[in-house]
């Protein structure tokens, strides 16, 4: 194997990887004492280059979307990346550190004889996660994937942000996992009944199946909106790869859009469908939007930097009905504003997709009430939107994508007779007009707000905290440092503690 001379030892910090470029491949050189690692140089999620995030407590961070690998072998400790990174072969002489050009094989799970039958119902985030991590920790029996979708499994934060506004036609959305990471058998169809007692799934066709352990991870349904006219053409929804062709055909360059809902999808739509040449306007409950979630002073950001791209907001009355013949044409709001419209889409939330599931406890929005290892009943779990579930002495329901992911591994791990509950930071990212919004945490009883940066400018990390100690954190264009806090806001900290951090990036 041919060796390549990259880097000085001398040269490597131990906080952050090293990317360093040879005929072959691109190279992240990771430090930890005397002894180097090398990996590829971007995460297998998204291409995110690998050294603009950090390295702490062994681990490496995404910069982007805050998936871990570990330093000692590479192997994915969360998501969104659900494969390990190739790792390449390192030799270090007289304190000049080579890489190889080939990479080092992978480990391989030992084979058993398992004549366990587990089923995966839902390809989206949660589940693709728990198919992933039961071949990752080596379950080899029958694993049955179920979805109503023909072609599942693909990354549904896609939609809202670049394929809608034109920037990656809807059949390119990127797929979570490839067959020969998943090793499952697909199925598609339609859950009609799950018997819990039984241990028996029984599909709209008339297919059933026995289980020996299940995982529910249906998600949510588009809640609809209650108003007349809601069946004309061009008014839809967005949560499918489908639903974002049909939006796409309908949005041309110089027509009406009209968005009801100001929640993350649809401020996110709003900025998509403006980038491509739309007239927008959001009719939202909210003067402030996601005031709830990020504070008042945030949310007004948000809408600042919108209605500085040309988004109109209607924020005084609630849409009354919409108009049109066969093509929706006007949506007319109950204070009698009428808003011109060749599209509209309804983004006003989900409802948990429960509804075939009958004799397990749920809460009152009908989400499925799980224990703190997410088990709903002996042999099946749940995971992803449909589920409250206990975390930090309260129960929860988190709509984010990759808390839906975290999930999904929690739920796979303890399928396999781990008893873990979960433990790790809700992150959140939402993308406008060119800027990225993290969330760290789930604020809920924070009273006081420390902004460094400028808000107008959306240029910031700003620590929601409840008295003295941080809740959440939520920034714009601080990757690096949000990558660090994903894994330090693990445990309690103090004001004082994480700002000494951020600063010292």
């Amino acid at each position: 194997m041919n060796m390549r001379i990259v880097a000085r030892l001398i040269n490597l910090p131990e906080d952050r990887g090293v990317r360093v470029e040879t005929a072959a491949h691109h190279i992240l050189l990771v430090r930890s004492g005397s002894e180097v690692r090398a990996y590829q140089a971007d995460c297998p999620h998204a291409g995110a280059p690998l050294e603009q995030g950090v390295v702490c407590d062994g681990r490496i961070i995404c910069p982007w979307h805050k998936a871990a690998f570990r330093v000692d072998d590479g192997q994915v400790c969360e998501p969104p990346a659900l494969v390990q990174l190739k790792q390449y072969p390192v030799e270090i002489h007289d304190g000049v550190v080579s890489v190889g050009d080939e990479a080092l094989p992978s480990p391989v799970a030992p084979h058993t004889n398992d004549s366990r039958c587990f089923i995966v119902i839902g390809a989206g985030a949660a589940g693709s996660a728990a198919v992933a991590t039961l071949r990752r920790k080596g379950f080899s029996g029958r694993l049955l994937w179920i979805d109503q979708e023909q072609d599942p499994a693909y990354d549904r934060t896609a939609l809202s942000k670049f394929v809608i506004c034109g920037e990656m036609p809807p059949q390119e959305t990127p797929p979570l996992l490839d067959e020969a990471t998943c090793h499952a058998s697909r199925i598609h169809g339609e859950v009609r009944h799950l018997d819990p007692q039984a241990r028996r799934i029984e599909l709209a066709d008339g297919r059933h199946f026995d289980y020996d352990a299940a995982l529910l991870a249906t998600g949510g349904e588009a809640r609809p909106l209650d108003i007349p006219g809601t069946v004309l053409n061009n008014v839809f929804v967005l949560r499918s790869r489908d639903d974002a062709a049909r939006i796409v055909k309908a949005a041309q360059p110089g027509s009406c859009a009209v968005i009801i809902g100001d929640s993350f999808i649809g401020l996110e739509a709003a900025s998509a469908l403006r980038k491509r040449g739309l007239t927008v306007q959001v009719v939202g409950r909210h003067e402030i939007p996601l005031a709830a979630q990020l504070g008042k002073r945030i949310g007004a950001s948000l809408r600042q930097l919108h209605e500085a791209n040309g988004v109109i907001f209607h924020t005084a009355s609630e849409p009354a009905r919409l108009e049109g013949h066969m093509d929706v044409t006007t949506v007319v709001l109950k204070n009698g504003h009428r808003l011109a419209a060749d599209l509209v889409l309804i983004g006003v939330g989900v409802t948990p997709a429960t509804g075939f599931v009958e004799g397990l406890e749920k809460a009152e929005d009908q989400s499925l009430k799980a224990d703190a290892g997410l088990s709903v009943a002996p042999g099946l779990w749940a995971a992803g939107d449909m589920v409250t579930f206990p975390w930090n002495g309260q129960p929860v329901r988190i709509e984010h994508w990759r808390v839906a992911q975290q999930l999904g591994v929690l739920a796979a791990r303890n399928m396999l007779g781990a008893q873990q509950v979960f433990a790790d930071v809700p992150f959140f990212w939402t993308y406008h007009f060119g800027k990225t919004f993290e969330l760290l945490g789930h604020p809920r009883h924070w009273n006081q707000l420390h902004v460094e940066g400028d808000l107008q400018r959306h240029d910031f990390i700003a620590l929601l905290c409840q008295g003295d100690e941080v809740e959440a954190v939520v920034a714009c264009e601080h990757q690096r440092a949000m990558a660090l806090l994903s894994q330090r806001l693990k445990h309690p900290r103090k004001k004082a503690e994480v700002l000494e951090l951020i600063r010292g990036l």
